[in-house]
């Protein structure tokens, strides 16, 4: 599970399973319908993946079989964003806020939020350190 990262389509599937788990494979397409339009089978063949890779238990003890998630959302959107950085920008954030702010791909308000984030995460560094 550590190394775990989720395609696309199980990214969209895993999201429908931590808003409304547990589920069956009928709440599951219902959720999915709009964004996705995928089939019963679709869904069902992600899910015995999902299951394979000990991301989604799958429990048939009621009258309904429900799914539910194994891993949670934060974990797997660490993983995933250590394995983009890894990719694309050599592991280096620093890399990739610059290509974004050189596309000019920041508005003012995200700017400002990373501004804070980078303040509070310099605020904890300090503390850790006992200055």
């Amino acid at each position: 599970m550590k190394n775990m990262i989720l395609s696309e389509g199980e990214w969209k599937l895993m999201n429908a399973l931590w808003t409304n788990a547990p589920c069956s494979l009928s709440t599951l397409v219902a959720a999915l319908d709009e964004e996705t339009g995928w089939t019963k089978s679709t869904i069902f063949v992600m899910l015995r993946r999902l299951i394979a890779k000990d991301a989604v238990n799958l429990d048939q003890s009621g009258k309904i079989q429900l799914y539910t998630p194994l891993v949670n959302k934060e974990d797997c959107a660490i993983r995933e964003t250590e394995s983009f950085l890894s990719r694309v920008y050599n592991g280096s954030i620093g890399l990739m806020f610059s290509s974004l702010a050189g596309q000019k791909a920041l508005s003012k308000d995200e700017i400002d939020e990373l501004r804070k984030i980078l303040d509070e995460a310099e605020e904890g560094l300090s503390d850790d350190n006992g200055q």
